[in-house]
């Protein structure tokens, strides 16, 4: 089984909807496949069926959050060295081709939200930055295209997860 980093504001939040999940979710949805069954044939009972898939892909997220959190090693950034680029570090990165300067955090998969820079460590991105400094520069294939950055610099910040 293969262990895979993340935050402790990460696991936090799995292990939050897991919770919930297991404790109020499956009741409510219970009631109401329970409710639908009141109604009467269960053949055209569009109620039913309805409540039944939900309760499917609520379970299937049920085992999903398990099987990540059982596998979850939480990582302290704030204690590692980020002279070089590792998990947890912030990248200031600079487009060689536009001058455009960008900033990433490279976080644990399920954590991930490339659109408030927060990039995984399996990205493509982030597989071509672990272990690089201030000044070096990689050249990186992306989904959008090939792309040639400098990193400006690396650091710790904590990270904001928002919604």
């Amino acid at each position: 089984m293969q262990k895979e980093p993340m935050t402790e504001y990460g696991y936090k939040k799995l292990a939050d909807e897991l919770e919930y999940l297991k404790s109020t979710a499956r009741a409510q949805v219970a009631e109401e496949i329970q409710k639908a069954r009141e109604l009467g044939d269960l053949k055209e009972n569009a109620e039913y069926h309805a409540a039944k898939e939900k309760q499917s892909l609520m379970e299937a997220r049920i085992a999903e959050l398990e099987d990540i959190l059982g596998r979850a090693q939480v990582v302290d950034p704030s204690t590692l060295e980020h002279r070089r680029v590792s998990f947890g570090s912030t990248v200031t990165l600079v487009d060689l081709d536009s001058d455009e300067e960008v900033t990433y955090t490279i976080v644990g998969a399920s954590e991930a939200n490339p659109d408030k820079g927060l990039i995984s460590y399996h990205s493509p991105l982030a597989k071509q930055l672990i272990g690089k400094e201030p000044g070096d520069e990689v050249h990186v294939r992306l989904p959008g295209g090939e792309r040639e950055f400098e990193i400006e610099k690396v650091c710790y910040q904590d990270i904001c997860f928002t919604e």
